[in-house]
């Protein structure tokens, strides 16, 4: 039975005696609708003891424990002092909101909690006459508390990122995906729109990007002449030949005329794609950069897209290194998987690493193989990024060189190396680095030792003998003794 309760409010921790309520018809309505009144209420509780915040930022602190399931200093001396010892004949049950927080508190303290659903209509109760029940104490608005409380804790939470630019890269890569579907989209739109007045140029530029470019250069293709031959060859990166067929394709073409106010708007619109474009290569760089911060040897291992999208589907770099190798191999194929196990059929043998070059090229017998062994480098890259303290991309260079060898192996039959060769190659690699650097910056105190040390060397060789000389002294002492007792045991036989 729930002899006391525990309560957190904005401002510090409440203790409550229960004092009467009933459990058995605790679920009757009648009953239910005692904690509504408070004169009623006030019969079943009572207030013990309150230990109010020091500050804001102890009250964030204690509010973020509770939130764990972690049981603060403060809050562990408030009960040891206020809660009386459990015995045999004296039982202290203390009753918690939260299943877990209660966990806590007994394996921390010992003392038993329950947070069934008497307790959580008290909670409810108190929660609800908070500011009545606590208003003796004087100590400050409650609902102010509670807002500052509110911001701080919320603030706190979205600040802390564990994961480092992972949301940044999530949203980049989701971003340049969707671009890469709504650019090809309008381009096809142009190409459509412009082929009624000029056919021939679908046929002859495919690139999507240059394609705009001429339509906004061209306009009229009547008025077009030798003398823009020079920047239609500058948008071609410098393709004389396929702007001379252009030249050509104008004046034979077979297409209708258009009006001004018609080219306006295919000009119009030509530019959005044109922007559109550009727009895209900029955030693919910087999706680069970024995975190169974040992700290093994953970035390095299978490539910045690729990596990108295994970080967005698992949710966090975080995510992706707790997963399996063979979680990792099947990622982004969940319906094919699905529906083989439904269908009893074969289970799919990549994901989203098929996208890599690796896997492109290897055989068709060997795809699968290389999609297991791929994807196990995969996991030991995006390990070591998210517990690395230090980012470097040489693990995942070395991975790399790792699943090229064992492309090799495959064609050729040649041994690749070993997983715990290459990774120790590297650890060696780096200690050489970090000695440099530590060489480059401790020369000056290096000779202040070794002359310390020249001064210490006498000393240290003196306390040696005079361990040696003590050590000598004691074993003759034993042996004496010894033979002391050797000799008055045979006067006594």
């Amino acid at each position: 039975m729930v002899n006391y309760v525990l309560f957190e409010t904005a401002s510090g921790y409440a203790l409550f005696e229960r004092l009467q309520s009933e459990e058995i018809g605790s679920k009757l309505e009648e009953v239910q609708q005692t904690v509504l009144d408070l004169p009623k209420f006030g019969k079943m509780i009572k207030l013990k003891s309150f230990s109010p915040f020091k500050n804001a930022a102890d009250a964030l602190e204690n509010a973020n424990d509770v939130s764990e399931a972690v049981v603060n200093p403060s809050l562990k001396a408030f009960l040891e002092m206020n809660l009386p010892k459990p015995s045999k004949k004296n039982k202290v049950e203390l009753g918690v909101s939260e299943k877990n927080f209660a966990g806590a508190i007994k394996a921390e303290m010992g003392y038993d909690c329950s947070s069934d659903e008497m307790v959580q209509e008290l909670v409810r109760g108190i929660r609800l006459w908070a500011d009545k029940l606590l208003a003796q104490l004087k100590e400050g608005d409650l609902e102010r508390a509670q807002l500052g409380l509110g911001h701080s804790y919320s603030r706190a939470k979205v600040k802390f990122n564990v994961n480092r630019s992972d949301n940044m890269i999530i949203q980049a890569i989701a971003l340049l995906d969707q671009l890469d579907k709504d650019v090809n989209t309008f381009a096809m739109r142009v190409r459509e729109w412009y082929s009624w007045h000029f056919p021939e140029l679908v046929k002859i530029v495919n690139d999507n990007y240059q394609y705009a470019k001429l339509a906004k250069l061209i306009r009229n293709k009547s008025n077009l002449s030798e003398e823009q031959l020079d920047s239609m060859a500058e948008l071609l990166d410098g393709d004389e030949s396929t702007a001379k067929q252009i030249l050509d394709a104008a004046r034979a073409s077979m297409g209708t005329d258009i009006s001004d106010i018609d080219m306006i708007n295919i000009e119009n619109f030509a530019d959005r794609v044109i922007s559109l474009a550009e727009y895209r290569k900029k955030l693919h760089a910087y999706l680069i950069t970024k995975m190169h911060y974040v992700a290093p040897n994953l970035s390095a291992l299978i490539g910045e897209q690729v990596g990108a999208r295994l970080i967005s589907h698992a949710g966090s770099l975080t995510n992706l290194s707790k997963y399996p190798a063979s979680t990792v191999q099947i990622l982004g194929a969940e319906k094919a998987l699905f529906r083989a196990l439904k269908t009893k059929g074969n289970t799919p043998k990549y994901g989203l690493i098929y996208h890599s070059s690796f896997i492109g090229r290897a055989g068709a017998k060997n795809k699968g193989r290389i999609s297991r062994f791929l994807a196990n480098k995969c996991t030991i890259a995006s390990r070591i990024d998210c517990f690395n303290d230090k980012p470097t991309s040489k693990f995942g260079e070395a991975l790399k060189q790792q699943v090229e060898d064992r492309l090799n192996f495959y064609d050729t039959g040649a041994t690749p190396s070993k997983n715990s060769e290459a990774m120790q190659a590297v650890m060696d690699s780096l200690a050489d680095e970090d000695d440099d650097d530590e060489e480059v910056t401790d020369a000056k105190p290096a000779k202040k030792r070794s002359a310390d040390d020249a001064d210490e060397a006498p000393k240290k060789k003196q306390k040696k003998e005079k361990k040696e000389e003590t050590e000598k002294k004691e074993k003759k002492e034993k042996k004496e003794k010894k033979e002391k007792k050797e000799k008055k045991k045979k006067n006594k036989d």
